[in-house]
């Protein structure tokens, strides 16, 4: 098993870990995604960002404190499995490969919005299609080249991320662009005050700005592999965590300073409709490429995980032999193929209700994360429990202000999925979560009593 492991090994720098974790979080939730966060609770969504931001540091300091500890390619399905039992580790791996499928649908369905401003008669469907097709071949091609090949690409929005606060600040402080009249901070509070939508909006808003965070525990699934885990991981925890937290505060805030929040529609990219009305010539333009970008690259980080996760659910014993295999190029091909079929479900959405995809998917994938977050929180606690006094004060990375913060993030994550229940649009992952949970369950007991005939027959 150990030998096969070191097959898929990239031999990924710190570099690549941290903008891979970077690139998987800031894709369409926070180009796409904010503008509906930006009508629930308008300038106040600084706050529910904020808020959101720190209980992903508290989770993503519980994954650092197991995998410095013990640095697998599992990551937290191999903690699921050794701390809370073999089912939650069957759990844990199917369901985050179903939420980076569910992820993959949000980013396909909106690069066709973005194609769409450009190439209005092209359907969404079609483009997402394009992407799928072209996508899984660059995971066909090479391993090897995936870290640097992801690096580039979430370099680029990375780069337009700075870009646009940098150029905002000068349009609201000095009137760059807008004739010389600064824009002053007037929209963060004339349009009906701070919190427009009251302690509710920034409440219900949660949802999707968690939504939003999803892919930072990207960090764990390739740290596990870092040459030096005990300094690679801290420090792109620490660092992934703070950079997400400036890029959606500071890009948001000046987004909402530069342009009232009630007229950010949802018509594209609310940054694409910012620089058309401060009239930056070619702006719209250059944006659209990059948030389209940024969904591509986000769908590559999910696709390449959906294939890694299959090939490692196979070592575990835990699914198909069939996804075990690599391929001479050593990527797992038979996953990646069969995650892009899937993925031909977003294709039929974008068909069949294109104006809802979005919203959909984005409760279902909401749903997949924060069971993913939850587990890492509980394998955290059990992972505690088996240490002694002393093995705690040995512990290298330790998870600040346990139990408190693990209880506090968990019970932060129960009002996500609560509040979800009261959002007509979102409550479909509601009926959707039990039925996958069923099928798992169902699916991890077959699997143990093949196993249990097989052994009585030998």
């Amino acid at each position: 098993m150990h030998h096969e492991d070191e097959k898929l090994q990239r031999g990924l720098s710190n570099r690549h870990i941290q903008l891979i974790a970077l690139g998987g979080a800031i894709g369409v939730g926070l180009f796409y995604g904010s503008s509906t966060t930006i009508q629930m609770a308008g300038p106040a969504i600084l706050i529910s960002y904020l808020i959101g931001g720190l209980v992903i540091f508290t989770i993503m300091r519980a994954l650092g404190e197991m995998a410095v500890e013990e640095p697998v390619s599992g990551s937290f399905s191999s903690y699921a499995n050794r701390y809370l039992g073999p089912f939650a580790g069957y759990l844990t791996g199917w369901t985050y490969w179903f939420m980076w499928i569910v992820v993959g649908m949000a980013e396909i369905t909106v690069a066709g919005v973005y194609v769409n401003y450009w190439f209005p008669s092209i359907p969404q469907w079609l483009t997402a299609l394009v992407v799928l097709v072209a996508i899984t071949g660059i995971n066909l091609i090479n391993v090897k080249a995936f870290g640097e090949f992801e690096f580039w690409f979430a370099m680029i929005k990375v780069f337009a991320i700075i870009g646009m606060i940098l150029a905002g600040l000068g349009i609201i402080l000095f009137g760059i662009g807008n004739g010389g009249q600064p824009i002053g901070f007037e929209n963060l509070w004339v349009h009906g005050g701070f919190m427009p939508n009251g302690v509710e909006g920034i409440l219900f808003s949660l949802v999707l700005v968690m939504f939003s965070f999803g892919g930072v525990e990207l960090v764990g699934i390739t740290a596990g592999e870092a040459e030096n885990p005990g300094k690679s991981i801290p420090s792109a925890i620490n660092k992934v965590v703070w950079r997400i937290l400036i890029f959606y505060i500071g890009a948001i805030g000046v987004m909402m300073i530069l342009f009232p929040w009630n007229q950010v529609g949802s018509e594209g990219s609310p940054f694409v409709q910012i620089f058309d009305q401060i009239g930056l010539s070619g702006a719209g333009h250059i944006i659209n490429f990059v948030v389209l970008t940024a969904a591509l690259s986000a769908f590559n980080s999910g696709l390449f995980s959906t294939g890694r996760m299959l090939y490692n659910l196979s070592l575990q014993n835990n699914g198909p032999k069939y996804f075990g295999q690599l391929s001479k190029q050593r990527a797992p091909r038979r996953g990646i193929l069969f995650s892009s079929s899937i993925l031909l479900i977003a294709v039929f959405l974008n068909y069949v209700v294109p104006e809802k995809v979005f919203i959909y998917i984005s409760a279902v994938a909401t749903v997949a994360v924060i069971t993913s977050w939850t587990i890492i929180l509980l394998a955290q606690l059990k992972f505690r429990q088996t240490k002694t006094k002393a093995e705690v004060e040995k512990l290298k990375f330790k998870m600040p202000l346990h139990p408190f913060s693990t209880y506090i993030a968990l019970s932060f994550l129960a009002l996500v999925i609560v509040l979800m229940g009261f959002i007509e649009d979102m409550r479909v992952a509601l009926f959707v979560a039990p039925i996958w949970f069923g099928i798992l369950y169902t699916g991890f007991h077959l699997k143990i009593k093949k196993v249990i005939e097989v052994s009585k027959i030998g």
